[in-house]
């Protein structure tokens, strides 16, 4: 059985517009979603099985206003079983079945003392330093190269900066540099990822945006600033912190999200 064929008889006839990805400790956008159907990652073939704390494993099907909507609360990361492509399943189910966009979200350690921690920020673009890529053995009859030109789209990103704006919440633009974890990283790395032009980092995203590429799907993503990365403050880091403080901004993420997802229809 297919994940269509699961997802059909959940949900007959219905059809997702934009997916999106719910990153750590900010699952409880669901609340927003007037669910038509609620299904297990366990009952959906190809999907992953999330290991890390504030990351469900759930596909919530519904509407956010008239949009309808794939959401997926939680996602399985690189570092939890050494697969950079442990989201391709899930994400080429969200094609198949019609969606047009991928909206990312996930949590971040912030390069800049101007973006502290509860700041969101729409993702301009990234840069993959985790050594690996989700397209590794893709044959070369299924577009291997993939163009990573405009991978997070202007528009898209237009439409979020303004979702922001008509909620009230103050949204940075920057660029997400991925760091494959799950140690965090060390303030060598920072320092190093700051002269590279980096805004936030964090383990998660870029693959999935590759992937999101590879399977036709435009993709926007935003950022909620959990921490200051390493070296940038005293204090070690922690992901009890990130759950504690996704869990106190999530409420302006939902917001941001809610805006948006209303404006897709």
């Amino acid at each position: 059985m297919t994940v269509s064929d699961v997802l059909e008889r959940a949900a007959p006839g219905f059809r997702p517009k934009v997916a999106v990805i719910l990153g750590s400790g900010l699952g409880g956008f669901v609340e927003d979603v007037s669910a038509v159907a609620t299904i297990p990652y366990a009952d959906l073939p190809g999907f992953p099985q999330p290991t890390v704390g504030g990351h469900a494993g759930r596909l919530v099907l519904g509407h956010v206003g008239r949009t309808p909507v794939a959401v997926m609360q939680g996602r399985a990361h690189y570092y939890e079983r050494g697969r950079a492509d442990e989201m391709k399943g899930a994400i080429d189910a969200m094609a198949t079945l019609g969606c047009e966009t991928l909206l990312q979200t996930n949590a971040a350690g912030s390069l800049r003392l101007d973006m502290p921690p509860g700041s969101v920020m729409a993702i301009s673009d990234h840069i993959n330093f985790g050594g690996i890529n989700p397209l590794f053995g893709v044959g070369p009859g299924d577009g291997r190269f993939v163009d990573m030109v405009d991978a997070y789209d202007p528009l898209l990103r237009t439409k979020l900066m303004e979702a922001a704006r008509a909620a009230n919440v103050v949204c940075h633009e920057g660029v997400y540099i991925f760091f494959s974890g799950p140690s965090f990283e060390t303030p060598a790395e920072i320092r190093a990822a700051r002269v590279l032009g980096a805004d936030a980092v964090g383990m998660s995203t870029a693959p999935e945006t590759i992937l999101a590429r590879h399977a036709g799907l435009k993709v926007a993503a935003l950022s909620l600033m959990t921490n200051y990365a390493a070296g940038l403050v005293p204090g070690a880091l922690g992901h009890d912190q990130t759950l504690a403080v996704a869990a106190a901004a999530a409420d302006k993420v939902r917001l941001v999200l809610r805006t948006f997802l209303e404006g897709c229809a």
